[in-house]
């Protein structure tokens, strides 16, 4: 995996909570936020493929196919874990959504090749969500236990 620049202070969420920002990401435009922590809990919110943050630019998709989007949406989940002091080995659950029914084939190939290296692979459940915002075509979420 690609290094990634040192995370955003964390900032206190609520009573013994710390919301995650990573620097490759924006602030989110309402009040939530990329990943919480809590304890050994982490729960990353659900991440799409957009392109690392540039300053004074809106969200750009890290392009038009699946493998891309795919590939990006994890790499932005990993800056999450990264940023609350996991990584995909602490994930005890991993949540995608398609926009497609005809992407679970190819989405399966990349996720496989993706996680090949864990020692266990974290649960799994995939659904079909027509929700995304256009040009999207994948969303991931993560849980993680530290420790």
């Amino acid at each position: 995996m690609s290094e990634l620049p040192e995370p955003h202070p964390a900032e206190p969420a609520g009573p013994g909570k710390t919301a995650i920002t990573p620097p490759t990401h924006t602030a989110p435009p309402a009040r939530f936020s990329h990943g919480v922590r809590k304890g050994n809990i982490l729960q990353v919110a659900g991440q799409v493929g957009f392109l690392p943050a540039v300053e004074g630019r809106p969200p750009t998709p890290a392009g038009p196919t699946l493998r891309a989007q795919v590939l990006q949406t994890l790499a932005n989940v990993q800056s999450v874990l990264e940023a609350g002091g996991a990584t995909w080995e602490d994930a005890v659950m991993v949540r995608v959504y398609l926009t497609d029914t005809a992407h679970f084939a190819e989405f399966n190939e990349i996720y496989d090749g993706f996680f090949a290296g864990l020692s266990g692979p974290p649960a799994a459940r995939t659904t079909v969500y027509v929700g995304l915002p256009p040009g999207l075509l994948v969303e991931v979420d993560a849980l993680a236990v530290l420790g």
